[in-house]
């Protein structure tokens, strides 16, 4: 095989003008396409990472809004039960006064009532007694016929 200059040289020209011309026309265009490509991609990319960030910290926050919405629940209610049982013991001692109180007055009315009975008995007594009196004057009698009369008039009494 021979080697043959003006082949070579062609070869090497042709070579030179087609990479101008597809560095012209065809890479140029390709490369800056493919860099267009590049950067959206790494806007994409940064977008993406930036919104993972946030995203991230929206949770932060969401985490830390419940853990102090449970922490204002749980305060919500230890304040009820403990306004429940305060209210309830309130209750209790108010029933409690109420009941002396009624008690009270029943012992009251019940002194009173008392009170009344024995003096409607003294004053009744009192006119039994004046009767038998007056009876036994009246008559005077013996003995076992003033025993007598005192059992009657006690009969008497003893019926009202």
């Amino acid at each position: 095989m021979d080697f043959v200059w003006s082949s070579t040289v062609i070869t090497i020209l042709s070579f030179l003008l087609l990479y101008w011309g597809l560095n012209k026309w065809a890479f140029g265009p390709l490369f800056a396409i493919m860099e267009k490509r590049r950067q959206l991609v790494l806007e994409q990319m940064n977008t993406a990472e930036s919104s993972r960030k946030a995203a991230e910290a929206n949770m932060a926050e969401q985490k830390a809004a419940l853990e102090q919405a449970r922490k204002e629940a749980y305060e919500i209610i230890e304040q009820a039960r403990n306004t429940s049982t305060k209210t309830a013991d309130e209750i209790v001692q108010a029933a409690k006064a109420e009941a002396g109180r009624v008690k009270d007055d029943a012992l009251k009315d019940i002194e009173s009532e008392k009170n009344k009975a024995i003096t409607a008995l003294r004053t009744e007594v009192g006119g039994i007694s004046v009767k038998i009196a007056s009876k036994i004057i009246e008559k005077q009698i013996d003995e076992k016929s003033q025993e007598q009369l005192v059992n009657q008039y006690l009969k008497e009494v003893g019926s009202k």
